[in-house]
C-alpha cells in the first residue's frame, strides 16, 4: 500500500511507474485527479466554515459582554456545524475509497529497475561459478533420482494428485541436510535468528504481505477456518511485528526460518510438469529483515550476498538478474532473482527472489519503528530465499551428476549426512 498523500501530490510518480508496469493507468489517473480536486474543495470549505464561525463566536462574546442581543448574529451559525459535519464524513467517506483503490496498486519501482517487457529484459548483473561440460550426455533431476530410487512422482500423484512427490532415504535425507546447512550458515555466519512460524495464517496476515487481494487464486485457502496456507514463510515472519512499534536501535532485524510453502502454480500448467522445479508443496528456507529507509538498499545487497553464499558453499554455478518493470512482483519495489544452473534442464532457473518492498507491507501492516527524537516512522521490509530447497537438491543431482548415472555428494553437505 501506497502512501496516499505522497500519491495525490505527487500523481506522476505512480503514474510513470504504473506505466513501467505495463499497467493501464487512465483510469486511476482521472480517479486521483478527481478525488485530489474534491478534497481541496472540500477542506477549503470546512476550513473557510470554521474561521467563519471562530470570528463569529469571538463577536457573541463581546456583544454579550455589552449586554447587547445575539439573537440575530447567533442564528446566522445556525447550519454551520452540520454542513462541517457532513464536510468531515465526505471527505471520510472519500478516505476510504482511496483506500480501496490503494490496496489494489502495485508498490512504486525503484529507479534502478530497468524497463521491460517480460523475463526476457531482465538485466545480468553477476555471473558465479564455472558451467560443466557432460561428455555421456546430462541427464536431468528426476531420471536420475527415479532411477536411483529416491524421488517416486508417481506415489506422490497417488496420495495427493499432480505436481506431488515423495523422497525416499538418500533423497530425504540430503532436503534435511541442505536445510541444516542453509540454516546453519544464515545463523552462524549472515547474522539471521531462526524462528518456527505457522504455514496457516489469517487474511490479515495474507493482505500485509500483499498476497490479498490480487493473489486469492494462487494459495489454498481453508474457508471454514478463516485461515491459509502460506505460500511462503515471508507472510508469517513479515507479520510477526504487524501493528507493533520497534525501537531504532533493535533496527535491522535479520530473521529466517524453515517452512513447508503451498502454491496453486495458477496459470502455469503445461511448464515444468516433470521433477521438483513447479509444484503444489515445497519446502524453503526464508530471510526477512526489518530496516530504517536510510539502510534498506544496503541490506538488500546483503541479503542477496547471503542468498548466493549458500550457492557459492554447494559450488553451484548461478547468474544474479535484476528484474525488469513487467517481472517483478507488484509488491517489491526492486527484485533479484539468483538462477541456478541445471544442466540436465539446460537452462538457468530461478531459485532465489531476494526483494526490497521498502514501506509497502509496512504501511499495510503498521509496522513502525520509534525514532531516537520519538518519532512512529514506518520500517522498510524485505525478504529473500535463502533457498528453495527442492530446486536446490535438483540443482546439486544435476551439477554432480557422474556417468554411471548416479551423482556425487558435495563436500558442504558431507558432515550433514554422517
Amino acid at each position: 500500500m501506497l502512501d496516499i498523500n505522497r500519491i495525490l501530490q505527487n500523481p506522476e510518480e505512480l503514474l510513470s511507474s504504473l506505466k513501467k508496469r505495463g499497467v493501464n493507468a487512465s483510469d486511476i489517473e482521472v480517479k486521483l485527479k478527481e478525488a485530489s480536486t474534491k478534497q481541496k474543495q472540500l477542506k477549503h470549505e470546512a476550513e473557510e466554515l470554521r474561521a467563519e464561525r471562530n470570528r463569529i463566536s469571538k463577536e457573541i462574546g463581546i456583544l454579550k459582554s455589552q449586554g447587547k442581543d445575539i439573537a440575530e448574529i447567533s442564528a446566522s451559525t445556525k447550519g454551520m456545524g452540520d454542513r462541517i459535519k457532513a464536510i468531515e464524513d465526505e471527505l471520510a467517506a472519500q478516505e476510504e475509497s482511496l483506500l480501496d483503490l490503494n490496496i489494489g496498486l502495485p508498490n512504486i519501482l525503484d529507479p534502478s529497475v530497468p524497463e521491460g517487457k517480460s523475463e526476457e529484459d531482465n538485466v545480468e548483473v553477476k555471473r558465479w561459478g564455472k558451467i560443466q561440460e557432460y561428455p555421456f550426455g546430462a541427464k536431468t533431476h528426476f531420471d536420475i533420482g527415479e532411477k536411483m530410487g529416491i524421488f517416486d512422482f508417481e506415489r506422490g500423484v497417488k496420495l495427493a494428485g499432480a505436481r506431488f512427490y515423495t523422497y525416499l532415504g538418500l533423497g530425504a535425507k540430503l532436503e534435511r541436510a541442505l536445510m541444516n546447512l542453509m540454516l546453519d550458515t544464515h545463523t552462524s555466519e549472515n547474522g539471521y535468528k531462526e524462528m518456527w512460524v505457522p504455514v496457516l495464517v489469517n487474511d490479515e496476515s495474507m493482505t500485509a504481505t500483499g498476497q490479498l487481494p490480487k493473489f486469492a487464486d494462487d494459495f489454498y485457502r481453508l474457508e471454514k477456518d478463516g485461515l491459509n496456507l502460506i505460500p511462503t514463510a515471508e507472510v508469517p515472519l513479515t507479520n510477526y511485528y504487524r501493528d507493533e512499534i520497534i525501537g531504532e536501535k533493535d533496527l535491522p532485524i535479520s530473521v529466517c526460518a524453515h517452512t513447508s510453502c503451498f502454491r496453486r502454480e495458477a496459470g502455469s500448467y503445461g511448464r515444468d510438469t516433470r521433477g521438483l522445479v513447479r509444484v503444489h508443496q515445497f519446502q524453503k528456507v526464508e530471510m526477512v529483515k526489518f530496516t530504517t529507509p536510510e539502510t534498506s538498499e544496503i541490506e538488500h545487497e546483503k541479503m542477496l550476498a547471503s542468498a548466493e553464499s549458500i550457492l557459492q558453499k554447494l559450488n553451484l554455478p548461478y547468474r544474479v538478474m535484476l528484474l525488469c518493470s513487467r517481472d517483478i512482483s507488484s509488491a517489491s519495489s526492486k527484485t533479484y532473482d539468483l538462477e541456478v544452473w541445471m544442466p540436465g534442464l539446460n537452462r538457468f532457473m530461478e531459485i532465489s527472489s531476494v526483494s526490497n518492498f521498502k514501506d509497502y507491507q509496512a504501511r499495510r501492516g503498521k509496522i513502525r519503528y520509534k525514532t531516537k527524537e520519538g518519532k512512529n516512522l514506518l520500517v522498510h521490509t524485505l525478504n529473500g530465499s535463502g533457498l528453495a530447497l527442492g530446486r536446490t537438491l535438483a540443482a546439486v543431482i544435476e551439477n554432480y551428476q557422474i556417468e554411471d548415472g548416479t551423482f556425487l555428494i558435495p563436500d558442504a553437505l558431507k558432515t550433514y549426512l554422517r
